[in-house]
């Protein structure tokens, strides 16, 4: 075979070794390609506000969910003492991300979210007893450390009060447990 022949099969195998490659990478939405940095991973957060001889611990397992079409976010507080599982997907009725989250506790909420320079911001309505509050709002940021963090509002007797803080930092041992 002439040099010229084996350059050109070269650069063929390269080529499609590179394509296979770049097709490696799971199928997403591309409503749902913000939350990429996310999945696959598993992360660990103590709550802001926690006490030393008693944190609150918080695990979540982001994951590509139903062939790329939904994204699955299961977590829970102090090895199962509260969780729930979220799975968001883009509606094309309503031309936005929602999600629905389900908990341990027995209630539920319905929410949507948009990502604006770089922050995601949901919204949402709960359904069911969840001690007075009727409505969430928070931001979700990725931040350059490669930590996230989480600050969320509840709606409660009519006004909305601090909820939740949390920094998160991925933790590959760390599992999601319910009871």
């Amino acid at each position: 075979m002439k040099k010229s022949a084996r350059l050109i099969t070269f650069l063929g195998i390269a080529g499609a070794a590179l394509a296979l490659g770049a097709s490696d990478l799971p199928t997403l939405d591309s409503h749902l390609e913000p939350l990429r940095p996310w999945l696959e991973k598993t992360w660990k957060g103590e709550f802001k506000n926690s006490k030393p001889e008693k944190p609150t611990i918080d695990i979540a397992r982001w994951e590509r969910a139903l062939n790329g079409h939904a994204v699955r976010i299961s977590h829970s507080i102090n090895d199962g003492l509260y969780g729930g599982e979220s799975i968001v997907m883009w509606d094309e009725k309503e031309q936005k991300v929602i999600y629905h989250y389900f908990t341990t506790a027995g209630f539920m909420t319905k929410g949507t979210m948009t990502v604006k320079d770089g922050i995601i911001h949901t919204e949402e309505i709960v359904s069911g007893n969840a001690g007075g509050v009727t409505e969430v709002r928070g931001e979700t940021e990725m931040r350059p450390d490669g930590t996230f963090h989480v600050k969320t509002e509840y709606f409660k007797e009519g006004v909305w009060v601090p909820g939740r803080e949390t920094t998160y930092r991925e933790d590959a041992t760390a599992k999601v447990i319910f009871k």
